[in-house]
């Protein structure tokens, strides 16, 4: 792995019930100082994240759709999806429905997850399983019928559930998708270890609070032998 380049697998992210403006503002500036593949905000910021970055063109916007529960309908889903795109969004992650899918509702939970794929128009969509809650029967399953919907990526979770990624869960949901989806994984990635961790069992994208996100950056420079350059004065992360 190119440790210098290492912000181009991270999702960076601010998406917590409490998150106020200043935050977003330091996650945009963030993003843009070490180009962060993507950030992610909760909805209510998604069009002010992207004119904060609107001169930032390598960083990606997210936006999130029925989060973090999953549980809402579909055509709110549905209705979510195209208010994000319309407000900046570049790639969409979305909360299966989780309760369905442990009730044996699969083509219910297909349907959810293609309908958003569909009015994606070719966007990447991140299908959210919250693997904290899953069996490992009911993980492969869930990668399954995701990937039958047309998802470019299965993620672990939205990383309020309190169970970190695992490389075990990385390597079921790997197996899983056969290579027809990518991995993303989300929850408790604080050091550039777990990330490596998680990257060798087969993850190519992480979801990753703005904090956490500089702190990995800057020990996988220091591992590098370089120095990682501080934020503009006068701002933190």
């Amino acid at each position: 792995m190119d440790l210098l380049n290492i912000s181009r697998m991270i999702d960076v992210s601010a998406v917590r019930t409490n998150v106020p403006v200043s935050e977003v503002e330091r996650l945009a500036l963030a993003a843009r100082t070490y180009r962060f593949i993507c950030a992610f905000v909760m909805p209510c910021y998604t069009s002010y994240l992207a004119e904060l970055l609107k001169d930032a063109p390598q960083v990606k916007i997210g936006g999130v759709v029925g989060f973090p529960s999953g549980a809402v309908t579909t055509p709110i889903k549905l209705a979510e999806a195209k208010e994000q795109l319309a407000n900046g969004a570049d790639e969409l992650d979305m909360v299966i429905n989780v309760g369905a899918l442990q009730s044996g509702r699969d083509e219910f939970v297909y349907r959810d997850i293609r309908t958003v794929v569909e009015a994606a128009e070719g966007k990447p969509v991140k299908s959210i399983l919250e693997t904290a809650y899953l069996t490992d029967e009911e993980i492969a399953r869930a990668c399954r019928i995701a990937v039958r919907a047309g998802v470019a990526y299965v993620k672990t979770g939205t990383g309020w559930a309190g169970k970190p990624a695992t490389p075990d869960t990385i390597r079921l949901m790997r197996d899983a998708v056969e290579g027809r989806a990518k991995i993303k994984a989300a929850g408790g990635i604080r050091t550039l270890d777990a990330l490596l961790a998680l990257e060798e069992a087969g993850c190519s994208r992480f979801g990753i609070g703005v904090g956490s996100a500089v702190s990995i950056l800057r020990e996988a420079w220091s591992r590098a032998g370089k120095t990682l350059p501080e934020l503009p004065e006068g701002e933190k992360a």
